[in-house]
Parts: C-alpha cells; sequence; structure tokens
C-alpha cells in the first residue's frame, strides 16, 4: 500500500479528530490536509501510520484552536460550531456515541475547556485512544495526560444533560416538530417545546438574525409559525437532515441555496435548544449559499402582500 493510499484509508478518523478539537469544518479539512503534506514529505516511515497521522492532526489542531481562540473573543454575536451534516469515520458498534461527541451540545461544552484537556478527551473518551499514544500526540507525560483527562471529564459531566432522549424517539419527535412548523400550527409546536426553549443563532454579523434569542415556549412557537408563512410564499424549502449527528433541517431558498441550518437538542422528551447557523462562512461547505438578506426581503413583501 502507498503513502497516499495509507492516507485515504485513515482520512476520515483524522477528519474525525480534527473537527472535534476545532469545532471547524473548513480548518479540520486544512489541518488534514497539512498532515497529509508533513507525511509525505516525511524521510522515513513510522512503526505505525495510524498513531503518527493522529498525532500529527492533534498538534496541529491544538495549534491552530489556541489561535482561533483569540479570533472567537472577538466574533460579534453567537459563536456555534460549524454545521457537519455527515461524519465520514464510521463504527457501527460505537454510532451513536461518536455522533452525540459531535453535537452542538458537546461541541459547545468542549469550548470550555483548554485546548489540551480538549484533544486529550477527543483522544481517549471519543477514539478510545491509550495513554503512551495520547502522551506522544501532545507532547506531555503520560501521568499529565491522567490528570487532564480527569479534569476533561468532570467538566464534561458537569455540564452534560441528565436526560438524553432515545435517538430513535429523537427522530420521531423531530418529524413531528417540522411537520407542525410547515403547517404552522402553535398548539401542536407548544406541546413539542421545553418551557425554556430557546433559539440561539450565530450569524457572525454577516446575515440576519432570525429569530436569535427568543426564549420560553410560547415565544418560540408564535415565532416558529410566523416564519413559515413567508418562507413557503418565496418558495423556500425546509428539508430535514441530520446536522451534526442529532435532528436537524437544511433551509433553502427557491433555487436550493443554502439560507441556514438548524439543530434540535432534544431533552426529556422535549425540544430545549434550536441552534441555527446563518453564518454564510460557515455553510459553504453544505452547498451554494443563498443571500439570506434578499429571502428575508422576499419574505416581508410577501407577507405585506397578504396582510
Amino acid at each position: 500500500m502507498t503513502r497516499a493510499e495509507e492516507f485515504e484509508e485513515l482520512r476520515p478518523l483524522l477528519f474525525a479528530i480534527a473537527y472535534r478539537i476545532l469545532g471547524s469544518v473548513s480548518e479540520a479539512e486544512d489541518a488534514v490536509q497539512e498532515t497529509w503534506m508533513r507525511y509525505a514529505a516525511s524521510p522515513t516511515q513510522p512503526q505505525s501510520t495510524k498513531a503518527f497521522l493522529s498525532a500529527v492532526v492533534t498538534r496541529i489542531s491544538i495549534d491552530v484552536l489556541r489561535s482561533a481562540r483569540a479570533r472567537r473573543e472577538e466574533y460579534v454575536g453567537q459563536w456555534l460550531p460549524e454545521p457537519l451534516l455527515t461524519d465520514t469515520y464510521e463504527d457501527p458498534e460505537r454510532s451513536a456515541e461518536l455522533a452525540d461527541s459531535m453535537s452542538m451540545a458537546a461541541l459547545l461544552l468542549l469550548e470550555r475547556l483548554s485546548p489540551l484537556e480538549r484533544a486529550v478527551f477527543v483522544l481517549r473518551e471519543v477514539f478510545g485512544f491509550d495513554f503512551p499514544e495520547i502522551a506522544a500526540a501532545v507532547g506531555r507525560s503520560e501521568a499529565a495526560c491522567r490528570q487532564l483527562a480527569v479534569r476533561a471529564r468532570r467538566h464534561m459531566d458537569a455540564g452534560r444533560p441528565r436526560f438524553a432522549a432515545d435517538r430513535r424517539d429523537r427522530e420521531q419527535l423531530a418529524e413531528r416538530f417540522f411537520d407542525a412548523f410547515r403547517e404552522g400550527d402553535v398548539d401542536g409546536l407548544r406541546e413539542l417545546l421545553a418551557a425554556d426553549v430557546q433559539i440561539v443563532a450565530d450569524s457572525g454579523g454577516k446575515a440576519p438574525q432570525w429569530a436569535a434569542g427568543i426564549v420560553g415556549i410560547d415565544n418560540v412557537a408564535r415565532v416558529l409559525a410566523a416564519i413559515v408563512a413567508p418562507l413557503v410564499r418565496i418558495g423556500g424549502l425546509v428539508e430535514p437532515h441530520d446536522v451534526n449527528g442529532q435532528p436537524g433541517a437544511i433551509f433553502r431558498d427557491r433555487d436550493g441555496r443554502v439560507v441556514n441550518t438548524w439543530a434540535l437538542e432534544i431533552l426529556d422528551g422535549r425540544i430545549q435548544t434550536i441552534r441555527s447557523v446563518i453564518n454564510p462562512d460557515k455553510l459553504r461547505h453544505v452547498g451554494p449559499v443563498a443571500d439570506a438578506w434578499a429571502v428575508i426581503r422576499e419574505g416581508n413583501r410577501a407577507r405585506r402582500s397578504v396582510e
């Protein structure tokens, strides 16, 4: 097997590691590409290609995350991870666990950790690397990595919800939610929303905030019902799709271009949070991106025409 073939075989794992450390599709792809360049230029063949490449992509991701944190402090509005529609790394026995580890909620919890804690947690808790491998990857002793892992796990456990829904239950609830949303059924929406439900939106200051910062079952249900009518009138589409391994949707304009994505956080049989990414810079990997301002203007005109 050639180096290129070895690398392509491991690419899904490398991307999965980088994305969970960085929360960014574009930065993860860049980290994986840089890993290939270093591997291709290496004069020696490593004893374990998987261990070598995983260590390289982890170190690159840590460095990128350290610089990205300064940029995120200056970010306009709420920062959310870039939506990921499909994780190409597959492990049938752990598919549900892997999906949960890349959820918006999990990635936002990971944001609370230091870059080293985050990398150690991802390698150990998500991908099951042993501590000698982790120590080699992050350049710390095994004892230090164990301490980092304990601290990271403590922070993550403290922030995790106590009652997560079964995957099949989540899918069924999401299906009912989007049916009620398309119909503008306020009562139907209310039945599916948690009392303290909220809508969180990430526009990065580059797109309109669609219903951002709305909290409470009554407010959210009314806003959701109000959104759908003008969207339908202008030929917009709501395409249910897993987003970060959780039920969600892609919103498209009449030409099929991406307006935004939604990811639903479902707890204890109710929708707790709707996270919307509308920043065009975070959607380009999903497909051609719509002009969200134009979509809003067209929707407003459609609404006024029937009032």
